[in-house]
């Protein structure tokens, strides 16, 4: 019985536990869903929900039209992709990081980052909760994902997803070749299917930040 049990944990059989919060750390029901969420107490992997803001759906939930390009899109989430990896790596070695592009509401902007040990990963919890990032408070827990290739839309990946920006699995942002290899080159093999294109160009706009201006990262 017990064996049975293990073997169906946080899967579409298990009537216990939510499988969808066991692989991605996130479920749209949240708190009113109808299966336990194992909140760990403990783990390398810290969760940041809806902490990048993507400008082009900000300006759309406005109503206004979005006027930037791709590449400025594109330019304006490797710069917060940066400054927030440089912040978490003064906590300790980070194996890896990841930023959503689900559009679901429990989704949209979660950023991942799994730390090499489990002390700097509670290091993060301690030091983003509180504080506040292009000002917006934010809110750090610790989750049960460790395997991301288990959590990710493989038919996203490769172009194919048929579910679109509210797909239940991870949509991951994808990072430009040399900004990867500039901040994990280690990480091999690649986090990404290259049949995904990157981006590029040159927009330095105000995205916030933890250095920068247009409200940063501060205390609380």
């Amino acid at each position: 019985m017990a064996e049975e049990l293990a073997s169906i944990y946080g899967t579409e059989k298990d009537k216990v536990n939510c499988p969808f919060y066991y692989k991605i750390g996130a479920c749209r029901h949240g708190d009113r869903c109808s299966r336990a969420h194992n909140r760990p107490h403990l783990s390398p992997t810290v969760m940041v929900p809806n902490m990048y803001q993507n400008p082009a759906l900000q300006m759309m939930a406005l109503g206004q039209q979005c006027t930037l390009t791709e590449e400025q899109i594109q330019q304006h989430f490797e710069d917060f992709f940066e400054d927030v990896h440089t912040e978490l790596a003064e906590l300790g070695p980070i194996e890896e990081m990841y930023v959503l592009d689900n559009l679901g509401d429990h989704m949209n902007g979660n950023l991942y980052c799994m730390f090499e040990s489990e002390d700097a990963a509670q290091k993060a919890v301690q030091t983003l909760n509180g504080r506040f990032y292009a000002g917006r408070p934010l809110s750090c827990e610790f989750s049960p994902v460790t395997d991301f290739r288990e959590a990710r839309c493989r038919q996203f990946d490769m172009g194919e997803c048929t579910r679109g920006g509210f797909c239940n699995f991870m949509h991951l942002k994808k990072l430009s070749p040399d900004l990867e290899r500039e901040l994990f080159p280690n990480l091999r093999p690649p986090r990404y299917d290259d049949r995904r294109g990157g981006g590029g160009g040159g927009f330095r706009g105000g995205g916030g930040g933890f250095r920068g201006g247009g409200g940063g990262f501060r205390g609380g």
